[in-house]
This record gives C-alpha cells, sequence and structure tokens, in this order.
C-alpha cells in the first residue's frame, strides 16, 4: 500500500511531521509491528520503546505505546535515548522487539519509527515484508481483558555506559589518568543527557555546545564536516585534544582533531577499526559507500574488508556471519560486536581515547600518517522510471562498477 509522502523502508518509516507523518499513521505502522512481534513470539509479546529529543517526540511516545498495547504487547519504555540504548534494551529484556522514535540525521520537521527485531538488529527484508503485510491488513486487536501494559525502564542508559566501560581492552584508569579535554556538539539530541556522563566517568574534561536535549537543532544536525564550523572554533579556543559530533539519536560519530579540522565521518569507522584490531582478530565489515581509509586500516593490520550494501542491518547481519570484531559505515557509524550489533557512537568516542592513549601522539598526526581519499556522497531524485531500468542503465555507463 502506498502513503503519500511517507518514506517506507526495509527496517522504518519516516516523513515530515504533521504531513506523510502524523499520529494516524504512526498508530497504524506501530500496531502493525506489535501485531507482528506477538505473532513470532506465540503468545504474549514484550516491546521496548524509547525516542530522541525532536520536538514531535513527546506527541508520539504515547501514540506508540497506546498501539502496542491496543493489540496486547507489553511496553518497557526507556525514556529519551540513545537508538543504540535502546537496541541493547532489547537485547538486556530479552524482548520480542523494540521500536525507536527518531529521525536520525535527518531535518528538524522530519520523524520515524525504527523496528527492531528480537536480536536487537533492525529487521531485515524479510522481516519488514512480513511486518508490513501485517499493516496493510486488519491488524487484530486485543480485547479488554488482554490489553498491554506499560512499565519504565529508567536505568537503560546507565545499562548501556556500564557494558561499555566494562570493555575488556579499555584502559578505563589509564584514559581517565591523562585527563583528555574534549570538545563536544551533541546537536541537542538524545547525546546531550548521555555523552557527557559517559565522557565525565572517562576522566574528560569538556567544552561543550549544543547540549540541551530538546531537539531545537541548531544547525543541520547531519555531523558531517560542513556542519561542524562551530565545534572546530569550540576546539581551538578551548585547546582541545579532541572534537567529536554526535547526531540526534547518537548512533554516529564525527571527530574534529586538535588543530580544529573536522576530518571527514569516513575516519571515525577506521580509526576504531585500528584501535580494535589491536585486541582482536578478524576482518572489517563495512558498506559499499565506505572510503578506501578502511582497506589501508585492514592492511596494516593484516587482516581485509568485506563490503555489504548499504544500511546498517545489511553491515550487521555480515558481521555476525564472519565473526567479524568490528564493522560499521563511513557515515561515522561504528559497530563493535562484543557490546552489540548496531552503529554506537558512545562506543565509538570511547575507542577513540583508548586510541589518543595507546597511540601517544595527537588526533592530526594519526590522521596524517595515512593516504587522504576523497570520496563524493551525494543524493539524487530518482527518475520515473522503474529501478531495474535506471539500475540496467547506470550498469552500461559504468561497466567497471
Amino acid at each position: 500500500m502506498a502513503y503519500e509522502g511517507l518514506m517506507v523502508s526495509v527496517s522504518g518509516v519516516r516523513g515530515r511531521v504533521g504531513e506523510a507523518l502524523t499520529p494516524e499513521i504512526v498508530a497504524k505502522f506501530a500496531a502493525g509491528f506489535g501485531a507482528w512481534t506477538l505473532a513470532r513470539s506465540g503468545g504474549k509479546a514484550r516491546v521496548v520503546v524509547g525516542r530522541d529529543s525532536r520536538v514531535s517526540g513527546p506527541m508520539f511516545q504515547p501514540v506508540v505505546h497506546a498501539a502496542l498495547q491496543s493489540v496486547g504487547c507489553d511496553v518497557i519504555d526507556v525514556g529519551m535515548v540513545p537508538t543504540p540504548t535502546v537496541q541493547l534494551a532489547v537485547e538486556h529484556h530479552q524482548a520480542d522487539g523494540g521500536l525507536a522514535i527518531t529521525a536520525s540525521h535527518n531535518p528538524i520537521e522530519w520523524n520515524a519509527l525504527k523496528f527492531i527485531a528480537p536480536s536487537g538488529l533492525f529487521l531485515d527484508g524479510a522481516e519488514g515484508a512480513e511486518m508490513r503485510k501485517i499493516v496493510d491488513g486488519n491488524i487484530p486487536r486485543a480485547t479488554w481483558d488482554k490489553l498491554g501494559t506499560v512499565s519504565q525502564d529508567k536505568d537503560a542508559a546507565r545499562e548501556h555506559i556500564e557494558r561499555i566501560l566494562a570493555l575488556p581492552f579499555l584502559d578505563v584508569a589509564g584514559i581517565r589518568k591523562k585527563g583528555f579535554r574534549v570538545g563536544l556538539d551533541c546537536v541537542r539530541g538524545a547525546g546531550g543527557a548521555f555523552m557527557p556522563v559517559l565522557l565525565e566517568l572517562l576522566g574528560c574534561k569538556l567544552a561543550t555546545i549544543n547540549m540541551e536535549p530538546d531537539g531545537r537543532f541548531p544547525r543541520p544536525p547531519e555531523p558531517v564536516a560542513e556542519n561542524l564550523g562551530e565545534l572546530q572554533k569550540l576546539v581551538q579556543d578551548s585547546h582541545c585534544d579532541i572534537g567529536m559530533a554526535v547526531d540526534p539519536d547518537v548512533d554516529r560519530l564525527a571527530l574534529v582533531s586538535d588543530e580544529g579540522v573536522a576530518i571527514g565521518e569516513d575516519y571515525t569507522l577506521a580509526l576504531a577499526a585500528k584501535e580494535v584490531l589491536r585486541h582482536r582478530k578478524g576482518v572489517i565489515v563495512t558498506n559499499l559507500s565506505t572510503s578506501l581509509i578502511v582497506d589501508d586500516i585492514a592492511r596494516e593490520a593484516g587482516t581485509r574488508v568485506i563490503r555489504a550494501p548499504v544500511g546498517e542491518v545489511n553491515v550487521a547481519t555480515r558481521m555476525r556471519a564472519e565473526n567479524a570484531p568490528v564493522g560499521g559505515e563511513g557515515n561515522g557509524g561504528v559497530i563493535l560486536s562484543e557490546l552489540h550489533l548496531g552503529r554506537d557512537a558512545p562506543v565509538g568516542a570511547a575507542l577513540m581515547l583508548q586510541l589518543l592513549l595507546e597511540e601517544g601522539r595527537p588526533l592530526s598526526k594519526i590522521v596524517a600518517s595515512y593516504p587522504h581519499y576523497i570520496i563524493v556522497k551525494d543524493k539524487l531524485d530518482r527518475p520515473s522510471a522503474p529501478l531495474d531500468t535506471v539500475y540496467e542503465a547506470l550498469k552500461r555507463a559504468f561497466p567497471d562498477a
């Protein structure tokens, strides 16, 4: 079924609030997802719900609760937290699914629902198709005596932080002793209530901007170099060792060097992989839109890169199949498999501090020791021709690609 203006993907739906994305649409998809979890569980189902800081989040959150309850799901609400915290909470509670209310790095007028499988991974293609079939059909509703309940988990963020600090190769004492000075920009997203806690527990001295988690983004929320001018100045003026920027739902991390230069989101995964491969053996899994810098890191560690189709679930699924210790996407998304199979900016931040500790030299010097690659990432409006026709035309135009 087509929904005017609504973008429906494998693992989520998104749209402009009040236009394509309304409470009615949110209720329909949330109820359909709840019915999908019930069908797979064969009985009662529990669903973890969390949101980012977007202005529309408090409106949609009770809608999602009610929709899930209406089909008989019990809701575990974790509040305003990073999306990776929701994924970890699904695993922690051994829930039947999770639902994150977030439009990630999209502009302020957007919001979205992201659907999480019992594994903590986002829905794959087959699971998404099953769920949408239920959404487009007659969603079975619970009678009064089988309605779901709502409970609160106020410790999900703390649990996430504790699991990062407990990583075996993270030298928490050593990082604390160094007392790194960190410039931090959370774009008034969910990271504003999370990242300072983690970094201060790691002994960092913080210089911050855009920390109030009210969802009123002061700049375009995607953490790419052209949006980080204010952070670059902060790092320079405050003499920081490193600058860190996260997107509104805290699954992407961008870095600014000690010289106040935004080094590009592709370096986040590359440098995280460099650190992880010091302590763990295996391949790196990334997507097809990631810079060759990752290949340089792999060669240095005596391993190789496996590339998966674009999309976090594709990378995470391949990581699981290959038993890869680290992977992610060239947009600043780091996945550390021994924490969980999802992009996680907080663990990326911890890995950067560990890298600085072990390297014993500034971030600018580390980056300068590798080749500089140019990669152009752009978006084009899709022509009206069917996608198969477009793909064939691209193959003819780029036969060696």
